[in-house]
């Protein structure tokens, strides 16, 4: 895998309203998704494109989901960064082979259907990084 075959796929927002959240990007023009959720993470959530990129709004649905439990305790912010890969297994496989720690072991299938697993923040400098099958176009 070459550095050119990765990209910031999007900045993933934590929002306690996604109605209210994404009024400065609509001010400002920017191309909105529809409303999706996904619930198996216990989110709602609205894309927001900018440039190549893209911003990810996050909701909550419940008071238990990891966004919830972000926002009681961090407030609405920078939740990850996500890193779109040209083979998810491939860079799982190195990871776990450099003792690279994973928030969980299993792949799991997010909004648009993309593929992604999350790296834990004491294995990328204190972020939380998510890692993304390079399906976006």
């Amino acid at each position: 895998m070459s550095d050119s075959e990765f990209a910031i796929d999007h900045l993933g927002i934590a929002v306690k309203s996604l109605a209210a959240a994404k009024t400065i990007y609509e001010t400002l023009g920017l191309t909105i998704s529809q409303e999706e959720e996904v619930a198996g993470e216990q989110v709602r959530l609205l894309m927001v494109e900018v440039g190549e990129s893209r911003f990810e709004l996050l909701e909550p649905t419940s008071e238990s989901s990891p966004i919830a439990k972000f926002l009681n305790k961090r407030g609405e912010g920078l939740h990850h960064v996500s890193l779109r890969v040209p083979d998810l297994a491939a860079a799982i496989e190195k990871l776990k082979a450099k003792g690279i720690r994973l928030v969980s072991d299993q792949i799991k299938i997010g909004a648009g259907g993309h593929h992604y697993i999350f790296v834990h923040p004491s294995s990328a400098g204190g972020v939380l990084l998510e890692l993304v099958e390079n399906s976006h176009s």
